[in-house]
């Protein structure tokens, strides 16, 4: 068993009510839109981001019905933010299924993911707890901010390392931080000093969760649900690549540098860009950020809370973030 398998395993009456709002909150008198609902249901992934908010509501009280209800908001933000995406990356697959636009199309798409959306944000608003509603707004604000940014940079603009940073923690990140002050809202916590904790141990979490994800578009994996070198395609220089760029000296770095700003990337352009990246360490320093940054949030999260169960829970979840495989 994983370590993501057993924090699952001791979350599953919690998770049990989550699938059941979920199911509850998407069912719809549209025949066609409870067709497309039952294929999502039937594709959801490890769903990481309702264990971040229960394990946050554990950590500073005890699950209710606004947990879960939050848990769900979250859930379908996340997804709603998935399916807009494929529709405008053009992704037909992901994690080696067919995404809602590769079946059926993009207009449908975008109506599935107002759906979710619209659905999120009314789940936050029956908590009658406004910080969950500003948490979740702000949340989709900031989703939007970050892939807007990402096309901007790839586009016009010489991306560097902070620059990757302020885009990952607004793509992804973000999500992470709303998840842990989703849970902690939920359970009524007040603490300044303990909420700034956790909501910094999330952001460095979903940090090392992109870093990661970056990191296995350098290797082939159907099961991802992405080609290799998706994001080279798309124009994104991510990590492993960025600092190769930034730091080499060779004499094809001029010749790198400048296929790298290149749109319309054919298929041998983009090996051996993630052939210069690999041979150049990127990999390997992608790596040495991501231990950094986990290092920096076991520290965070056991200076400012005591040792418990889900502490420890949130510990095994942020090693399985960073050492999860293809």
């Amino acid at each position: 068993m994983s370590q993501f398998q057993a924090i699952r395993q001791s979350l599953a009456p919690e998770l049990e009510q989550l699938n059941a709002l979920i199911s509850d909150t998407l069912r719809s008198p549209n025949e066609l839109m409870n067709k497309v609902v039952q294929h999502y249901l039937e594709q959801k992934g490890k769903q990481i981001r309702p264990v971040m908010v229960f394990l946050s509501a554990k950590l500073l009280g005890t699950v209710n019905e606004n947990v879960i209800r939050g848990a769900v908001a979250v859930e379908l933000l996340h997804n709603a933010s998935l399916i807009h995406d494929d529709v405008v990356d053009d992704t037909v697959t992901r994690r080696g299924a067919k995404t809602i636009n590769g079946l059926w199309d993009n207009h449908l798409a975008v109506l599935i993911g107002d759906f979710f959306l619209s659905n999120s944000l009314l789940l936050a608003s029956q908590t009658a707890d406004i910080r969950i509603v500003d948490s979740i707004g702000s949340l989709g604000r900031l989703l939007s901010i970050g892939e807007l940014d990402e096309i901007y940079t790839a586009r016009y603009n010489h991306p560097d390392e902070e620059n990757y940073f302020n885009i990952i923690y607004r793509k992804t990140a973000s999500l992470f931080v709303s998840c842990a002050e989703v849970g902690a809202y939920a359970v009524g916590a007040t603490d300044g000093k303990q909420l700034d904790a956790l909501r910094e141990f999330a952001r460095l979490l979903g940090l090392c969760f992109q870093i990661k994800d970056d990191i296995f578009d350098y290797f082939a994996d159907a099961e991802i649900g992405k080609p290799t070198g998706n994001d080279l395609r798309e124009g994104k220089i991510t990590l492993p690549l960025l600092h190769v760029l930034l730091t080499d000296s060779s004499d094809c770095h001029g010749e790198m540098v400048e296929l790298a700003s290149r749109e319309n990337l054919n298929t041998e352009e983009i090996n051996r860009l993630i052939r210069y990246a690999v041979d150049g360490g990127g990999i390997e320093y992608a790596e040495t950020r991501m231990r950094q940054l986990h290092d920096q949030a076991t520290e965070i999260l056991c200076a400012n809370f005591p040792a418990s169960p889900a502490r420890e829970s949130f510990i095994s979840l942020l090693d399985f973030i960073i050492t999860r495989a293809l």
